[in-house]
């Protein structure tokens, strides 16, 4: 496979300045916070209190709001058959790429990615039909690929059968591919699952489709980049010219000799245009319900309508910027809102090619024959609507808009949930402006957000106060966090990079003694640089943190520092200075 490099994008008007007043929280102090890793991308919330939490290093669960779990994973597998491991009950290791369940029932499907060479790697795919088990049964699938040798060329082919009237007719169906047989540059982007098909997307993989009963993979052919349709199900297109030609083995390079039909005209390559292929067969996005699918694409979006009859055959639309109005060819995120009998789908839309295309949200709210744009500008990672509501995750943190035009940003997640029977709070703070992942909790109307920074959650959808979940750390430890520190490049929100502080954490949840904490800052020579206190009392204090600036506001130098940090250590103990040696790089 050569397929030339199209940068994955992954993985928006004015501000809307909510109150400042801090509602009371009723998640609970005392939740045990062990998650794999501080960057969450994925959200996913089964119909069992659960919430599912896709990181860079795995899989964690909180259940019922409190407590955090991690899923077991190994960097081995074993068992496998045909690809398939059926005794398995851990995931792979690595970082996860998408996350998906059906509306309703006891599945989770989970992607995992990694890296070779700095070339992104699909990891293979779990899939099990028993996550409330203890413990989870998973059925492991590695990365999906074509097991066809490259010298029989591009015009190798996939059977794709023809059903009427419930009787599979003998006449078979075919399409031309280049088949994929590496799992470089084939990562798992984004899934969705319904009874029949666990449906996934990648950038070499294009979109495939594994069948739950026949347990096999296929691929699914997408209309090619001059394409605005591309009929599967149909004798005829639009134009009344068949969409298949008769062929006998003489015709086409096959693995046996066959006779049927094949899609005229028509190859699936992922590869560039300027080597022959079609940058709409380069998919990261994926949202399917009823008999319809959408399929966010490298060029644009295409809605399909699934023919159970057909042996479960799709014929499709293709929309693209900017003969349909997208704002930006590379659709990376869709979409379902229902509202008041009314269907909106919603579309993360990136700029590609085009010097014209921006970055944004695109919508349609009538199946694809007009689309409105919005939050221009923004780059768009995520995107979930409940009823009335859209959440759009960006770059520049959450926004939330109720008519598609009106959109207001959310500050980033502050916590300030009172400490019982003290007059201080459990203070913290996401620094990071970055909002990866937001999901929607029907069960309690309220919202959960993934950052670089950790998960938050905010019964309150103003998002006055959020509940913050992170990695474990060192409950009994005083330390900087990241460190070495970078200012550019660390925990940054409206251009200021922040380093963070932990300490003891026994004194400062459980008592009231410990109420200002003193921060100084000493460069090597032992020379007080910054200088700051932090207040337990106040609510808005947000986390212990530096922003690498001295007291004239300068970003100070290179080097190691040394962080005295005063406090004291339980509630009958005077403060005292607990020191931490911190190394900033910028």
């Amino acid at each position: 496979m050569n397929i030339h490099s199209l940068p994955a994008q992954k993985l928006v008007p004015a501000d809307f300045s909510f109150r400042t007043l801090i509602a009371d929280s009723t998640d609970s102090l005392t939740s045990s916070n062990n998650m794999r890793s501080n960057i969450v991308t994925e959200i996913i919330l089964p119909a069992d209190s659960t919430v599912w939490l896709g990181t860079g290093l795995g899989v964690s669960v909180i259940r019922d709001s409190l407590t955090v779990e991690n899923i077991p994973d190994s960097a081995g597998l074993a068992n496998t058959v045909d690809g398939r491991d059926t005794s398995w009950i851990q995931l792979p290791q690595g970082g996860i790429s998408a996350m998906g369940l059906p509306p309703s029932g006891n599945i989770m499907v989970i992607a995992v990615a990694g890296s070779e060479n700095d070339i992104p790697v699909g990891k293979g795919i779990a899939y099990s039909d028993n996550i409330k088990n203890n413990p989870i049964n998973w059925t492991y699938f590695n990365q999906p690929v074509d097991d066809i040798p490259f010298y029989q060329t591009t015009l190798d082919t996939f059977e794709w059968s023809s059903k009427t009237d419930d009787v599979i007719s003998s006449t078979k169906r075919y399409f031309s591919a280049l088949p994929i047989t590496v799992i470089q540059a084939n990562v798992t982007y984004d899934i969705a699952v319904t009874n029949e098909f666990i449906w996934i997307v990648s950038w070499a993989g294009g979109l495939r489709r594994y069948n739950i009963t026949e347990k096999k993979w296929e691929p699914v052919p997408l209309p090619m980049d001059d394409q605005f349709e591309l009929i599967t199900c149909g004798s005829v297109d639009s134009n009344g010219d068949p969409t298949y030609i008769q062929f006998i083995d003489d015709k086409l390079i096959l693995l046996s000799p066959h006779v049927g039909w094949v899609l005229r005209d028509y190859t699936l390559n992922p590869r560039d245009p300027i080597d022959g292929g079609n940058h709409n067969h380069k998919t990261f996005s994926v949202l399917v319900y009823g008999d319809t699918i959408w399929v966010g694409t490298a060029n644009g979006i295409n809605r399909g309508i699934i023919d159970p009859v057909g042996h479960y055959c799709i014929d499709w639309e293709h929309y693209s910027y900017p003969t349909h109005g997208l704002s930006g060819n590379f659709v990376v995120g869709l979409a379902l809102q229902m509202h008041k009998g009314k269907r909106v789908i919603w579309a993360a839309t990136v700029n590609a090619d085009d010097p014209t295309e921006q970055r944004g949200v695109s919508y349609t709210t009538n199946d694809g024959l007009s689309w409105n744009t919005a939050l221009l500008g923004e780059r768009v990672y995520n995107i979930t609507a409940h009823d009335s509501l859209v959440f759009a995750a960006t770059a520049n943190g959450l926004w939330k808009t109720e008519d598609g035009i009106n959109w207001a940003r959310y500050y980033p997640a502050r916590q300030a949930i009172p400490v019982p029977n003290t007059a201080i709070y459990s203070t913290d703070e996401v620094l990071a402006d970055e909002v990866f992942s937001v999901a929607f909790d029907t069960s309690d109307n309220s919202i959960w957000i993934g950052t670089g920074d950790g998960v938050a959650h905010s019964y309150d959808l103003d998002g006055l106060n959020w509940k913050i979940f992170r990695a474990k750390y060192d409950i009994d430890e005083d330390y900087a966090y990241p460190n070495p520190f970078s200012p550019y490049n660390h925990n940054v929100i409206e251009g200021d990079g922040y380093v963070r502080f932990h300490t003891n954490e026994d004194s400062l949840e459980f008592y009231q003694g410990t109420k200002i904490i003193n921060l100084d800052v000493y460069n090597f020579a032992m020379e007080k640089v910054f200088t700051g206190s932090f207040d337990r009392t106040d609510a808005s204090s947000g986390a212990l943190k530096w922003d690498g600036r001295d007291m004239q506001g300068r970003l100070v130098n290179n080097g190691v520092y040394f962080v005295k940090i005063t406090y004291p250590k339980n509630q009958s103990s005077k403060p005292s200075p607990h020191w931490v040696k911190l190394i900033v790089v910028k």
